[in-house]
């Protein structure tokens, strides 16, 4: 009911899918990168992890950004009338949030991958993929009901 009122929520429904995906197989092949080079550490102080997961947060910003605008843009041309600042604030709280999760699922899934002895190329971006891609709908919907 709340997506038909608010075109925007719509939106923001498949972008946040496959932004999710994206981000997921990003950060999977990079950190499967590392651990083949003999570079990835799991440690806090490891600076390609850190990097990394900056990387993901940067891109996340940027991307949940301008979606948030272009949201708002469209569900303005379709008659809605939710403010810009709510489908940002929307937009921003779950894209962050999202990419917290593809950042902790995709060290988790390398590094379980790898100690059980199965390639981390052929196992990890699926996993993290889809997981992502139903996590990031349900903190959708879970930061529009706390919103709005």
């Amino acid at each position: 009911e709340i997506l038909l009122r608010y075109p925007a929520l719509l939106v923001l429904v498949p972008v946040q899918i496959g932004t999710a995906g994206n981000l997921a197989s990003i950060t999977c092949s990079r950190l499967t990168t590392q651990l083949y080079l003999g570079t990835y550490e799991l440690s806090p102080s490891n600076p390609a992890l850190r990097a990394n997961a900056g990387a993901v947060f940067g891109l996340a910003a940027t991307v949940f950004g301008a979606v948030g605008i272009a949201a708002w843009g469209i569900g303005l041309a379709l008659g809605g009338s939710l403010a810009l600042g709510r489908v940002l604030l929307i937009s921003l709280v779950s894209g962050m949030a999202l990419a917290a999760l593809v950042v902790v699922a995709s060290v988790a899934a390398v590094e379980v991958s790898y100690r059980v002895g199965l390639n981390p190329d052929d196992t990890t971006i699926p996993v993290v993929t889809n997981l992502c891609d139903v996590a990031g709908v349900l903190i959708l919907f879970a930061v529009v009901s706390v919103v709005l």
